[in-house]
Order: structure tokens, then sequence, then C-alpha cells
């Protein structure tokens, strides 16, 4: 997990500090055979990224046959879900947009079969991001914030959530930088220890030529996590914006 925009993409990208195509799980191939043939099994407790990597490519007749066979069941609401955040997080794995795109129209039809589902709004939120992003779409951007709010209005609280609806602000062109700050400000003092928020926090507000506030919540950061590794992308940031700063 959004950026003049470039350097703060680029970091966020490397970091690994957004959502979807950018916090990918390391996912092996037989974990993922094991979500894809077996719908009635919660795909998110068989993709955690504590897991090697192992052989993770599966050929696109695999892919397509289950595909197939949800479309084929589209009242099986446990095989949408399952399929769809599946096929999302491998989509997000392997950087491939259309996958990903089949990924949204499976999640769209469990949505649409049960609107109420968490799991599967914050998959199909991400989703629309990742598409935002490589696309640079700012429709789309929108789009993931509409369904994050839907979201947030089962778990308002949700802290990474609430981190991506305010990324949505960041990264699209042009930015809503104060929206933006809010939205992560109110992460920050829900969850002092929330890194990923703080990390975007600091950009933003160097974005807006706060930097006094910036320095406070990056200190705040490093204080949390000297070994954050977003800190050494963040202190020339900080250095470069202190020295075209005019009083």
């Amino acid at each position: 997990m959004h950026k003049n925009t470039i350097i703060f993409v680029i970091l966020a990208a490397f970091l690994g500090l957004v959502g979807g195509f950018l916090l990918a799980n390391s996912i092996n191939r037989s974990e993922l055979n094991a979500v894809l043939s077996q719908p009635d099994r919660p795909a998110a407790a068989n993709m955690n990224a504590s897991q090697p990597s192992g052989d993770s490519q599966l050929t696109a007749a695999e892919i397509q046959s289950k595909i197939a066979e949800a479309d084929q069941n589209p009242t099986n609401y446990s095989f949408q879900k399952d399929l769809g955040i599946s096929l999302y997080r491998y989509a997000a794995m392997k950087q491939d947009v259309s996958l990903l795109g089949e990924g949204v129209r499976i999640l769209e039809r469990a949505n649409a079969a049960n609107g109420k589902d968490f799991d599967v709004l914050v998959a199909l939120g991400n989703a629309h991001f990742d598409i935002a992003f490589f696309n640079k779409d700012a429709a789309t951007f929108q789009r993931a914030r509409d369904v994050y709010s839907k979201a947030l209005a089962e778990r308002p609280n949700d802290p990474d959530v609430l981190t991506d609806h305010g990324l949505t602000y960041f990264l699209q062109e042009p930015p809503e930088l104060e929206k933006a700050a809010a939205e992560l400000q109110k992460v920050v003092a829900a969850n002092p220890r929330h890194e990923r928020s703080l990390q975007f926090l600091v950009q933003t507000l160097v974005k807006q030529n706060k930097i006094v506030e910036a320095e406070k919540a990056f200190d705040t950061l490093k204080g949390i996590n000297p070994n954050n590794s977003a800190i050494r992308e963040i202190t020339p940031m900080i250095a470069a914006a202190k020295s075209g700063v005019r009083n």
C-alpha cells in the first residue's frame, strides 16, 4: 500500500506498504490447489505470508477450469467467495491484471449474494485498488473506496481497511491529501503502533509541506520499530522537503 507521485509510488511498491499486488502473499502450489479444488475451505486460512513460495505456477487451463466451474454454479456462495478470494490473491502474486479482473467478477457475484461478508468486501476493494494503482485510474480508486466503505460499515475500526481507504485518496491523481491525512490520522489515533498508517501519514504530511508534523509522526514510527524498512527511504524525503522549506 498511493502518491508527486512517483517517488511515493516507488516507495510503496518496493516496501510492500499497500494492499493487493503490493501485499501479495507467498503461496505455494499445493496450498493454492487446495483452495481452488476445495471451495468449502476458507481461502484466507490457506494463504499466509509465512509459507515458502515453492512452485506457485498454475496453468491457464487449471485456472480457467475453476472459473468455468464457478460460472456454472453461480448460486454456490461458498464456491464464489473462496474462488474469488483465491483468484484475487493469486493474480496479485503473479501481477496478472487480466486474471485480477476475473477475480473481481467472481467476487462481485459473491457480494451480490451477500453484501455484508467482510472478507469478500475487503478482497473486492483490494482488487479494485490494485487495478486502479496499476492502470492509474481514478474512477477505479473510487470504486475501491466505495467497497471499502461497505466493509467499514461492517467493521468500522478495522485499521488495515481504514488505511487502504485513506490510500485511495493519497494515490489517485490528483490526490486529495486532506482526506488522506484525515483517514490515516484516524487510524493512528486509535492504533498508535500501526506502522503502515504511520508510514503513509508521514508521506502525506510531507506532500502537504507539513514538515514539523511529518517529523513528529516519523519519530513515532522510529520509536515503535527502528528496524522498519521504510525508515531509510523516508529519511531522505524529509531531508529533501526540509531543504526546500522557506521560513
